[in-house]
């Protein structure tokens, strides 16, 4: 089973403001979602997220988000290559699910599903 790509990454940082100043003038557009618990960007079909203390979460460093039609399918599909779950399939919002997993390497990396329509 294909992916649709890397559309999502989200970054840990300790000091929103300056994150969101610094991501804002890279991107070169204001944030569409902005709270004191998470900025979003969304810039040429990418979601760039800032996720505050996100260190105290597990998040050691950026996580990409490969976006899947069937996260569950393809949670079986890496586990049986050889990844390890890190974090099971949980809805963060208008039935958007996501999860996490890491590699042989130990390195993270994430699978969105979006709602189906």
């Amino acid at each position: 089973m294909s992916t649709q790509g890397i559309k999502t990454v989200l970054h840990p940082v300790t000091d929103l403001a300056a994150a969101k100043a610094v991501y804002t003038a890279l991107l070169g557009i204001e944030p569409q979602a902005d709270a004191p618990y998470y900025v979003g960007y969304d810039a040429e079909g990418q979601h760039i997220g800032l996720v505050p203390n996100g260190a105290q979460q597990g998040m050691t460093g950026p996580v990409t988000y490969w976006h899947v039609g069937d996260i569950e399918a393809k949670l079986a599909e890496v586990t049986a290559a050889g990844a390890k779950v890190k974090d099971e399939p949980k809805d963060v919002g208008n039935g958007r699910l996501v999860a996490t997993f890491t590699d042989a390497d130990g390195n993270v990396l994430g699978v969105l599903q979006d709602p189906q329509n």
